[in-house]
């Protein structure tokens, strides 16, 4: 299925990353080679030896929130905050640029708020109903990194959080430009955000995936600032990339890959930049239908995450030249599939 999307621009991307603050430190380390990643720690590791994990220690959150507002947040908020302050300052929306009714977000995340699960909840285990924190619940669900985003910037337009497993940045960024495309917004915040923590480690051990879909796990977030061009042209931004076409597909079938492919992928096949996100083994048949001058994983640079997609799409907006042309695929092992161009935008 191709939704009938209208291109639509990048005007500021912000990232944090175990490579650490903004696209940078994560580009360096992806033309280097370089892995970001480090050993788990034996306690964690199931007695599994060699695995890696991507936490974000450079990440100071004081550099972003001011301390008593940020320990309010869960993690996953706190890199949600930052990297949306980073995007907006990017794309050059101060406060009280635009109406705030008229700025939303949508976001994918996979685990947000399973830390402050974990004490909620051991709470109540060890005390009973009178061990129960309300400061905690609010940061307990998936939707609270959006939800305080929204509220750090004073965003009152569409609010809307994905969790689809590996593909949650995608289906984020799909209905972003859904709002913006039927005029709900002129201006929305999307992307993936996502925490690593012990407890999931350890959760991933119990189900015996810590060398299957849980291998080199990382943490961050990605957001991207996305306009109507028009929109973006008529204020003086600088438009950073264009997505440009963005097909989805429930399930690619065994033995009908072929198939899959020539309704996912576009008519142009052959491109110089490729990026991938999600659960690998599930978009190399994707892959077997597409020529890439270059095929970056970055995943294996700052590790995978089930919102790693907007820390990816917006590097490769970055990747790219002046009106060269992209593309992005994401898959997850039960299904969705995503197939997203995108093309360089104004020359620096």
């Amino acid at each position: 299925m191709t939704p009938p999307v209208s291109p639509m621009a990048i005007t500021g991307v912000g990232a944090i990353t175990t490579a650490g603050t903004g696209l940078q430190p994560l580009l360096e380390a992806l033309h280097e080679g370089r892995t970001c990643l480090c050993p788990v720690p034996a306690e964690l590791s199931d007695g599994h030896l060699g695995l890696l994990w991507g936490r974000a220690e450079r990440f100071k959150v004081a550099d972003f929130i001011p301390p008593l507002r940020a320990r309010k947040l869960d993690r996953g908020s706190q890199f949600a905050v930052a990297a949306a302050g980073l995007a907006l300052a990017e794309a050059g929306l101060v406060a009280d640029a635009l109406s705030p009714q008229r700025i939303g977000i949508a976001l994918g995340c996979g685990f947000g708020g399973i830390a402050n699960s974990v004490d909620f909840l051991s709470g109540y285990f060890e005390q009973g109903a009178v061990g129960l924190s309300p400061l905690l619940f609010p940061n307990t669900v998936a939707n609270a990194p959006a939800s305080n985003t929204s509220i750090a910037y004073n965003l009152q337009g569409p609010n809307i959080t994905f969790v689809q497993r590996f593909c949650s940045a995608e289906s984020a960024l799909l209905a972003a430009c859904r709002f913006l495309e039927e005029g709900r917004a002129d201006v929305m915040l999307t992307g993936g955000v996502d925490e690593l923590t012990p407890e999931m480690m350890q959760g991933f051990a119990a189900l015996g995936q810590l060398q299957t879909h849980a291998a080199g796990f990382g943490e961050g977030s990605g957001i991207l600032v996305l306009e109507r061009p028009d929109h973006a042209k008529a204020r003086g931004a600088r438009i950073r990339g264009h997505i440009r076409r963005i097909a989805t597909l429930g399930l690619l079938l065994a033995g009908a890959e072929q198939q899959g492919r020539d309704r996912l992928l576009p008519q142009r096949r052959s491109f110089t930049q490729v990026t991938v996100s999600g659960a690998e083994p599930f978009v190399e048949p994707l892959l077997r239908g597409v020529s890439a001058t270059t095929l970056h994983r970055p995943g294996r640079i700052f590790g995978r995450s089930l919102a790693m997609g907007g820390v990816v799409m917006g590097m490769l907006s970055r990747l790219l030249s002046p009106g060269e042309e992209g593309l992005h695929l994401a898959a997850s092992p039960e299904g969705p599939c995503f197939a997203i161009t995108l093309e360089g935008g104004d020359p620096a």
